[in-house]
């Protein structure tokens, strides 16, 4: 049986992912011991709806699981909620936004990477079936070279859990699946409640709409021959992917991501916001862990 804690369990990914250990089969090795939140009212809701306990602090589980789910919905929890865990080198979930901050996060990456912790998480919609489709298609060239590319998706203005990071990562790493983790610098502007960006890669660049509270998703690829898109329904099974991937981490499988490929949204919001308040292209942060 693997034991595992969920820390910040104010969201979706929490009631999915404890909803999936109590109804799939594939999932019945494993165990969850604790909930967290600061937010108390969530983590009794989890407790009241699926037997679970509620810990009194995020550091009691140290010492006493196989693996750990962060989904905090402000990303300065992130890293703090991890630390206590992290020489014990166990599995982690790491939500998005990873970070909010470009120093934490490459902090963040260098400790897990020293103590050969694996991760998955960040946004759940690179686990879309057309998403993936994008990806595949860039990846092998069909319909010649990408020679640009749109995506758009929600954001939230207004929040407490860290403004413009609370919700932009899904766009962002929507781009980043699809056309590559390292893009250049970006260009943003924001026109009424719409931010545009373009994102500027090598050879092509690519549009950004974030639309405030309009919980769209379409994304679309450009190639030399033809361009493919989809509208992006909201009934995926990202949560099932992503909940799947973690578990088999549990059950040792090798990490699907690098870690300097993980916080690369970190680097990308970070250079939309400082365009977003200097009118100009912005080059994205680059960093060595």
């Amino acid at each position: 049986m693997k034991k595992i804690a969920i820390l910040g369990c104010e969201n979706s990914h929490a009631n999915n992912f404890l909803k999936f250990i109590k109804t799939r089969e594939e999932f019945n090795d494993i165990e969850v011991i604790g909930v967290y939140s600061d937010d108390i009212p969530a983590a009794e809701k989890l407790r009241d709806m699926f037997g679970v306990p509620v810990m009194n602090d995020y550091a009691d589980a140290v010492g006493k699981i196989d693996g750990l789910i962060i989904t905090a919905r402000h990303g300065d929890n992130h890293y703090k909620y991890a630390k206590p865990y992290i020489e014990s080198g166990i599995p982690m979930f790491i939500d998005k936004p990873i970070t909010v901050k470009e120093e934490e996060a490459v902090e963040f990456m260098q400790k897990l990477r020293a103590n050969n912790v694996k991760i998955c998480g960040g946004s759940s919609l690179k686990q879309d079936t057309f998403v993936m489709q994008l990806k595949e298609e860039a990846v092998n060239e069909v319909h010649g070279k990408t020679i640009g590319g749109i995506v758009r998706a929600p954001y939230s203005s207004e929040n407490a859990y860290g403004g413009f990071y609370f919700y932009s990562q899904h766009l962002v790493e929507m781009i980043c699946e699809i056309f590559g983790r390292f893009p250049i610098s970006v260009t943003a502007k924001q026109n009424g409640k719409q931010i545009h960006v373009l994102f500027h890669y090598e050879n092509f660049d690519c549009v950004g709409v974030f639309t405030d509270g309009n919980y769209l998703y379409y994304a679309a690829r450009m190639a030399e021959k033809a361009t493919t898109g989809f509208e992006i329904p909201s009934s995926g099974d990202w949560f099932y992917r992503e909940f799947k991937e973690f578990h088999e981490l549990l059950n040792g499988a090798p990490q699907g991501i690098s870690y300097e490929e993980f916080i690369s949204p970190v680097f990308i919001m970070n250079a939309i916001e400082r365009s977003l308040a200097s009118g100009k292209e912005e080059a994205i942060g680059t960093f060595t862990l």
